[in-house]
């Protein structure tokens, strides 16, 4: 008997095209929101949570643990990125690399603990779901 595949039983993409698509996915977000509005605001932040919860769906469950330490270094390397090009966008113009890193951290911390909770909480359901559903490859043969 088979049972219909739910949403969080899908993702089947292994953990290092997942993290490679979360990097470039947060960094074209952040150079898109630096266009539009000179600064990274709102628009990276909602962006960024939705995708912590993407990428959770996308990955393949034996690379969970690649995704569940995913947002904050996704966070960090973009915030490092921008500080390393432009330092007066997350903190004062004179600040350097390290301090305009920390400035932006605790400017988007909302969005990083918002974004992290949700990934783990998709993870979790997931690793759930996973584990009730029978392994019919170990079933042993008659």
């Amino acid at each position: 008997m088979t049972h219909a595949r739910r949403l969080w039983e899908e993702g089947r993409q292994p953990g290092r095209e997942v993290a490679a698509l979360g990097a470039a996915a947060s960094l074209t977000v952040a150079v898109l929101d630096l266009w539009l509005t000179d600064d990274v605001g709102l628009l990276f932040d909602l962006t960024f949570v939705a995708l912590c919860v993407a990428l959770a769906l996308s990955v393949r469950p034996a690379d969970f643990f690649t995704v569940g330490v995913m947002p904050p270094l996704l966070l960090v390397g973009v915030f490092v990125l921008v500080a390393v090009s432009r330092p007066g966008v997350l903190g004062h113009p004179e600040d350097g690399t390290v301090q305009a890193v920390i400035t932006g951290m605790s400017q988007h911390s909302v969005a990083l603990v918002v974004g992290y909770l949700l990934c783990l909480a998709v993870l979790f359901v997931r690793q759930r779901a996973v584990s009730a559903v029978p392994d019919t490859r170990r079933t042993p043969a008659r």
